[in-house]
């Protein structure tokens, strides 16, 4: 019976704690900023060994990752700051900037094909795969499209409203955009394509969309995602043409794997030394900094199978430690979606839950086996700078729309904090229900339907007031 009071209590505890006003933005300031610790620490035990072989200093990635890390810091309080309108305006820019650096990116790529080069280069601009150098800085044009893409695509579906139940409204503009940003990211990424499909899903979920458009969706990037998979074959992503076809490779080797002793560096070698390293860290895992298999073993430790380092270090615990903050993430992303007003804030909360957890979701499950190999960073934790920034911008925005929900609006209102804390942090979000500005009237509001513009100043007014006056008369016949 004790313990029966005392896992009632604790749920109760639980639920206070998650009924309180801010709950959602703690939770995300909490989860986010450990997931942060936990990837420079990871970063930091992936890369010290080669670093010092290469360079002489053991923490030289740590130290780029951690100025990326305060970039993103900076982006994050940036994002927090901005109200949803502000948000709304820059979704067509950011997304024209995004089409932008793609285009480049595939027509340097493109042009490198041609005469036989591993990198393109047109005055102070480099191309090299899925990267675009601009004078030395190292920029992801994918990266910034899942945020453009979170913008836009919640300001065009919150703009269209109940209008979404026809299909012709999903299709102009936002089905032609997204699958134009599928191509120029599939082409050479299929796994961030992936990862923008996600954000879709979760965008549309979120709007409502009706099962079909689903089912009709799902049937289009299935076809799609194998094209994307047959062209590899004529040189797409790293693949080479008249080689073999790397994307089939992986796939093939998912759906039926070889024995472990038949692997090659081209199949299943990544997933195997992934599970080399999972078996090896156990339960408690070997300790924080002696992996082994991170010593030129295992293909992109640093990156796409960081994971797997941590399973050799953390073992099991460590894993369920980093899976639980991303569910973490996760709940609380779905929380301010469903508890704020605005539907453009529902949207795009929604869209990067879906895009963040989503991506996640890919990254562990391809290196533990469950999913196919994609090639894509486990956010917060792999090493990447623009991957970083843009997922700390994300969080930002999470966090804005935290502050904005009813609840945690009226109790900042109610003991708003110092001023300099407004000032230096974040402002006081607007109250629900309050309008900035008084509703126009009618006359202001524009012309006059036509269907009144044709009837008499008698028949134009509005119905209740014409069956006000056919039951009551009007003033001069009740005197009468």
């Amino acid at each position: 019976m004790p313990h029966g009071l005392d896992a009632a209590g604790g749920l109760a505890a639980l639920r206070g704690l998650l009924d309180r006003p801010l709950a959602s933005y703690y939770l995300l300031l909490s989860s986010a900023g450990l997931l942060l610790l936990i990837g420079l620490t990871m970063v930091f035990s992936a890369t010290s060994v080669r670093d010092y072989a290469e360079n002489g200093n053991a923490s030289t990635s740590l130290v780029k990752q951690a100025i990326f890390a305060v970039i993103g810091i900076v982006a994050f309080w940036a994002c927090q700051r901005l109200p949803a309108t502000t948000y709304r305006s820059l979704g067509r820019p950011l997304l024209f900037t995004a089409v932008g650096l793609l285009l480049v990116l595939n027509l340097l790529l493109a042009y490198a094909r041609l005469t036989n080069q591993d990198s393109a280069r047109i005055g102070p601009v480099e191309a090299r795969l899925l990267w675009l150098f601009v004078g030395g800085i190292q920029v992801q044009p994918s990266e910034f499209a899942k945020f453009a893409l979170v913008l836009w695509g919640a300001h065009v579906i919150a703009r269209k409203g109940a209008a979404l139940g026809w299909w012709r409204e999903l299709a102009t503009p936002l089905f032609p955009v997204v699958g134009l940003l599928f191509v120029l990211v599939g082409y050479n990424d299929l796994g961030t394509m992936l990862c923008l499909l996600a954000l879709v899903v979760g965008l549309l979920w979120a709007a409502g969309v009706r099962l079909r458009v689903f089912a009709a969706l799902s049937a289009v990037g299935l076809l799609g995602i194998g094209l994307l998979v047959a062209v590899a074959s004529l040189g797409a992503g790293s693949g080479e043409t008249g080689e073999k076809n790397y994307r089939l490779a992986r796939l093939t080797a998912f759906i039926n794997p070889p024995p472990p002793d038949q692997c090659k560096l081209e199949d299943c070698y990544q997933i195997a030394q992934a599970r080399y390293a999972i078996e090896n860290g156990g339960w408690f895992g070997v300790g924080l900094g002696k992996s082994s298999l991170k010593w030129q073993w295992l293909p992109a430790a640093e990156n796409d199978f960081i994971f797997a380092v941590v399973a050799e270090e953390l073992g099991v615990v460590g894993c369920v430690v980093v899976v639980a903050l991303f569910a973490v993430l996760a709940y609380t992303g779905l929380r301010i979606a469903r508890r704020v007003e605005d539907p453009f804030r529902r949207l795009a909360a929604a869209a990067a839950t879906a895009w963040l957890v989503g991506q996640a979701v890919i990254n562990i499950g391809g290196v533990v086996g469950l999913l196919p190999l994609t090639g894509v960073p486990l956010p917060f934790i792999s090493d990447g700078g623009s991957a970083l920034v843009v997922t700390l911008a994300a969080i930002g925005m999470l966090a804005s729309f935290a502050r904005a929900e009813p609840d945690a609006a009226r109790a900042l209102h109610a003991r708003p904090p110092a001023r300099w804390v407004r000032l230096l942090w974040a402002p006081l979000p607007p109250l629900p229900g309050r309008r900035r500005r008084p509703a126009a009237s009618p006359a202001a509001r524009g012309s006059v339907p036509r269907a009144r513009e044709r009837r008499g100043d008698d028949q134009a007014a509005p119905r209740g007031v014409r069956l006000a006056r056919t039951r009551r008369g009007s003033a001069d016949e009740r005197r009468r």
